[in-house]
């Protein structure tokens, strides 16, 4: 057994790329990567032994298929390849605001005045009734801007009528989302990224859209049903549906609540 040396990098070696193909299981769970991934692993599996065998021509066969399909990878995971650059764009600003927060004792302004979620859960009352959908994000601590940019710039006061005028069915801006920062609307017609978790075949676009920008930011995300009038709100990548609209002000807080206890932890975490 002389010709197999084993040491310590060797293990670390193996430990983390363990820890990688992991962590691509977990984001990619849900989806058909998976399968993908576990077709071109056993090619590269096959083209190892045949080169080990000497096999020169089929070496050189697979060795091209493997070089295209880098390329390939890119084109056919391009929405998991977003999806977690965008996850891990959030932690890292989160790390980035705790250090220079700690460095500098500075952390940006964020309101703490909560009066905006009146017209808001008003809106979304109205709403329900009349079945009219809506998507609102409601930004907390993660930077937004790649959402906003996709849509009309307001940076309005926010106002049940005007909210409601926003999603009327006729109106122009009624389709994607609204964004809502510091209790003012930002931007409408956003475009949100969608989910590529396994979800219920009953949740429409607003609903996957709602958990997508949650899966990659720390924001809140209320959604009307165009079909049904209910209203949703959804956090962290998990939704939760069939919220009276005498209970939304009460959910929203709560929720909001946990969210600037998750922060002021990653704020007071020992800088690494």
């Amino acid at each position: 057994m002389d010709f197999i040396r084993f040491t310590i990098v060797d293990i670390l070696d193996i430990f983390a790329i363990a820890l990688i193909m992991y962590y691509i299981y977990k984001l990619t769970r849900g989806t058909q990567a998976p399968n993908i991934l576990s077709g071109i692993i056993l090619i590269y599996l096959l083209w190892i032994v045949v080169k080990a065998l000497n096999m020169e021509m089929l070496s050189a066969v697979l060795g091209h298929i493997i070089g295209v399909g880098v390329v390939a990878l890119i084109v056919v995971f391009q929405p998991e390849i977003r999806r977690f650059l965008q996850v891990l764009g959030k932690k890292s600003k989160q790390r980035r605001n705790s250090f220079f927060s700690k460095l500098f004792d500075f952390r940006e302004e964020k309101t703490t005045d909560m009066s905006f979620l009146n017209p808001v859960v008003k809106a979304c009352a109205d709403m329900s009734a009349s079945k009219t959908g809506a998507l609102i994000v409601i930004q907390e601590y993660v930077d937004l801007s790649f959402i906003t940019e996709t849509g009309i710039t307001l940076d309005a006061n926010i106002s049940s009528s005007l909210l409601k005028n926003i999603f009327f069915k006729n109106s122009p801006m009624h389709d994607g989302a609204l964004v809502i920062n510091n209790g003012r609307i930002v931007a409408a017609k956003c475009v949100l990224p969608s989910t590529q978790s396994d979800v219920p075949i009953s949740f429409g676009m607003r609903h996957r859209a709602a958990l997508g920008v949650t899966e990659v930011s720390d924001a809140i995300v209320i959604v009307v049903s165009e079909e049904t009038g209910a209203i949703s709100v959804a956090r962290n990548g998990q939704i939760k549906i069939g919220i009276p609209p005498d209970a939304l002000y009460q959910e929203l807080i709560a929720l909001m609540e946990i969210v600037s206890e998750e922060q002021n932890k990653v704020e007071t975490a020992p800088v690494q």
